[in-house]
């Protein structure tokens, strides 16, 4: 399927869209933030500062997960009282998209699951338990973050939102789930836990200090 290309609204540029479902990109020439309607490209704002990172990943990075090869076309920073992390979006070799995180060195691959049988934000506590896809998930954590930063393509737009509600759960087994609540219904994401060396990632950035495994 030939990729969507459109022209930068601010500086002319050709943008080429990785991800034929992204509806916000970021202009890799002028920084500006795009928002993709039916027909054209739309300016709303500009790339804000990103938080220093250890991450050695990067847009443009490559992978395979679940025997499909994926690169990485986007990047949300999140923060919140204790820091900030990062969630990259991937483009899927079967067209599909999902969510990769790499905090403190551990990898976890995660994509939207059917949205039924969400719990409401204030029936979650940690501890309380729920059932998807066969297997039952507890609630780890319940966060609520501001969005920090973001760039390249996504599934959906940051330019007007100001905070996210995250609820983390964990099957026990080396699966876990996620709620995101910024939208109504809100969006549940089921995933797995991985490692660097099963992700066969390429094209890294490289980080000073960084234990890239042998």
């Amino acid at each position: 399927m030939p990729a969507p290309t459109a022209n930068c609204p601010n500086c002319g540029a050709a943008i080429r869209f990785e991800w034929s479902r992204a509806v916000q990109t970021t202009c890799p020439y002028c920084g500006s933030v795009l928002v993709r309607g039916d027909v054209d490209l739309k300016t709303v704002g500009k790339v804000g500062d990103f938080p220093a990172t250890s991450s050695p990943l990067q847009l443009g990075a490559t992978g395979v997960v679940h025997h499909h090869r994926f690169t990485v076309v986007g990047r949300v920073v999140y923060e919140y009282e204790r820091g900030s992390w990062n969630a990259w979006h991937v483009h899927l070799d079967d067209e599909s998209g999902g969510w990769l995180s790499d905090a403190g060195g551990e990898y976890a691959f995660s994509q939207e699951a059917p949205s039924h049988d969400i719990p409401a934000p204030d029936h979650l506590h940690p501890g309380a338990n729920f059932p998807w896809e066969k297997r039952i998930y507890k609630v780890m954590s319940v966060t609520t973050a501001r969005y920090g930063a973001a760039e390249g393509e996504l599934p959906f737009t940051t330019w007007d939102r100001r905070e996210a509600t995250h609820a983390m759960l964990d099957a026990n087994d080396g699966h876990f789930a996620t709620i995101d609540y910024r939208e109504s219904p809100p969006t549940l994401y089921l995933g797995e836990w991985t490692s660097f060396e099963a992700l066969q990632l390429d094209g890294l950035r490289e980080v000073a200090g960084w234990p890239r495994p042998a």
